[in-house]
C-alpha cells in the first residue's frame, strides 16, 4: 500500500531486498518462518537501498527521534536516524539496560523472547516524582 502510495511500486530499489533476506522455515518452532536479515547485511546495496526507502516514507513527517526495537531495530533504526538527522533511541528487554528505564507494554506474541520493553531514562526525556 505504501509502495504505491509514495510511488515506490515500480522502485527498482526494491527489487533486490526480498532476496536478500534468508527465510529460516520452522525457526524458532515449528510454523514460524524466520526472516534472516544478516544476508541483506552483506550486501551493501541491497541494506542501502531498504534505508533509502524508510528514509523516503518518513522524510516528510517531522521526526526528531527515532526508535529502534532489539535487534533489528538496532541495526536499522541508527542509520535511519543518521540519514534523517535525527537523534536514536534503542528500546531493549527487561534488565538489559543500568540505568533507570522507561518501561513499555507491548504484546510480541510472535517473539520467542519479547513481551516488554525498556529504554533508558537518560535517552528520553522523562520526568520522574521524587527521584
Amino acid at each position: 500500500m505504501f509502495a504505491a502510495e509514495k510511488g515506490l511500486k515500480g522502485d527498482p530499489r526494491r527489487q533486490p531486498i526480498s532476496p536478500a533476506i534468508r527465510v529460516v522455515p520452522d525457526f524458532p518452532r515449528p510454523g514460524l518462518m524466520f526472516r534472516d536479515i544478516t544476508t541483506l547485511l552483506l550486501d551493501h546495496k541491497a541494506f542501502k537501498d531498504t534505508v533509502d526507502i524508510f528514509v523516503a516514507r518518513y522524510r516528510d513527517m517531522d521526526i526528531s527521534v527515532v526508535s529502534g526495537l532489539e535487534a533489528r531495530g538496532f541495526t536499522f533504526g541508527p542509520a535511519i536516524a543518521l540519514a534523517m538527522a535525527t537523534k536514536f533511541v534503542p528500546l531493549c528487554k527487561p534488565r538489559k539496560l543500568p540505568a533507570i528505564v522507561c518501561y513499555g507494554f507491548t504484546d510480541y506474541s510472535l517473539s520467542p523472547t519479547l513481551g516488554t520493553t525498556t529504554s533508558s531514562a537518560v535517552s528520553i526525556s522523562v520526568t520522574f516524582e521524587g527521584l
